[in-house]
């Protein structure tokens, strides 16, 4: 009896040790994880827009900035006489622009004395025509009247030279009225010469939005002498001196944004089948062990960098040989946003992480507290 009271606490004893085990790997299937976890964040590189020495560093390097906060400050020296500058062309184009102005008006009113002229001269042919008739219809009357002795000769040739004297009016005040008309045809053309020369009236005019936009650049030139944190965050890898050359477009210092940071976990292909967004996730810092993050799965990656089939040499498709008996089963990124940290934890680009994801939790109860993976996990 005692020796298979033995045998049963033994086999006991085994079947519990297979029950965890097999708890353990089915744990393990439906929630995966990785050693190969690594802190991302948005790193910013900091690129002034002028060129110029650094006259002013206030900060030094891993130092926490705050957005607005001076990072360093170019000589404005220049950028002030260039400012200076298009100040005075901007103020010499409006006095241009009010110069031109005051032509046209001029122009316009030698236009509206010109067309007056013409009035005048077309209305003075009128009156000559009119008088014309009046004194061709008196010369006919005494022509007529003459035989019958109703007149003398002397009324028809006074008769017949009024005739002539508004003919020859006629013909003096349609030169007249030619002159005036090329008068009114040069005024005109000066007028439109003018405009011309003026352009579009007010605030649209091409002339004072040329200056208008050269000054502007020059105080925003001005401005980026001055560079300031776009954001919260960390300084790293200062390598600037006052009395460094900034040079345009070209990064200046990398700045970590401390609200950006997230997880990338690098998960076998064989084990994201049943990851899902929203799935609550355990982050455990190798630099922090004990001190485990709650996170949820943001996204899986749709694709992965393929080092087969790129051109080689000659522009021969590259293939590396595989042993057909060992398949290497590809990691795939997964982002973990990271909810509250911590206390005491301070995250750092590049460190390593291990990331279990639990799978179906998407949805589930936020806040619950996580325990630190366990030990071989990380």
């Amino acid at each position: 009896m005692k020796t298979i009271g033995k045998y049963l606490l033994t086999g006991i004893v085994v079947a519990i040790a297979v029950a965890a085990v097999l708890f353990k790997y089915w744990a393990y299937v439906v929630n995966p994880w990785t050693r190969d976890g690594q802190i991302r964040a948005e790193v910013i590189q900091i690129t002034p827009r002028v060129s110029g020495p650094i006259v002013n560093l206030p900060i030094v390097d891993n130092q926490f900035v705050s957005k607005g906060d001076v990072l360093f400050e170019i000589d404005p020296r220049t950028y002030r006489v260039s400012l200076a500058q298009a100040q005075a062309q901007f103020q010499k184009a409006k006095d241009n622009y009010d110069a031109l102005e005051k032509q046209v008006e001029a122009a316009e009113a030698q236009v509206k004395v010109a067309q007056g002229s013409v009035l005048q001269a077309d209305s003075v042919i009128k009156q000559l025509e009119s008088e014309i008739a009046k004194n061709e219809a008196e010369y006919q009357r005494q022509q007529e009247l003459l035989p019958q002795q109703a007149t003398s000769q002397k009324a028809v040739e006074r008769a017949r030279a009024n005739f002539e004297v508004s003919v020859q009016q006629r013909k003096g005040a349609m030169a007249g009225l030619l002159q005036a008309r090329a008068s009114l045809l040069g005024v005109e053309a000066d007028l439109a010469e003018v405009k011309a020369n003026l352009g579009a009236p007010g605030p649209d005019n091409a002339s004072i939005r040329v200056a208008q936009a050269e000054l502007e650049q020059a105080q925003l030139n001005l401005e980026f002498t001055r560079v300031v944190a776009p954001v919260d965050g960390y300084v790293t890898n200062l390598n600037l001196r006052v009395g460094s050359q900034a040079v345009t477009n070209q990064p200046a210092l990398a700045f970590v944004d401390v609200n950006s940071f997230w997880v990338h976990g690098f998960f076998r292909e064989t084990s994201i089948a049943r990851v899902r967004a929203g799935d609550r996730a355990v982050v455990t810092l190798m630099s922090y062990p004990d001190r485990p993050i709650e996170g949820v799965v943001d996204s899986l990656a749709w694709g992965i960098s393929q080092k087969d089939d790129s051109p080689g040499f000659e522009l021969l498709p590259s293939v590396s040989p595989t042993f057909e008996w060992i398949r290497l089963a590809q990691r795939v990124p997964v982002r973990i946003h990271l909810r509250e940290l911590p206390e005491g934890v301070a995250l750092r680009v590049g460190t390593t992480a291990s990331v279990l994801v639990m799978t179906g939790s998407a949805g589930g109860e936020e806040g619950r507290p996580v325990a630190s993976a366990p030990s071989l996990l990380r």
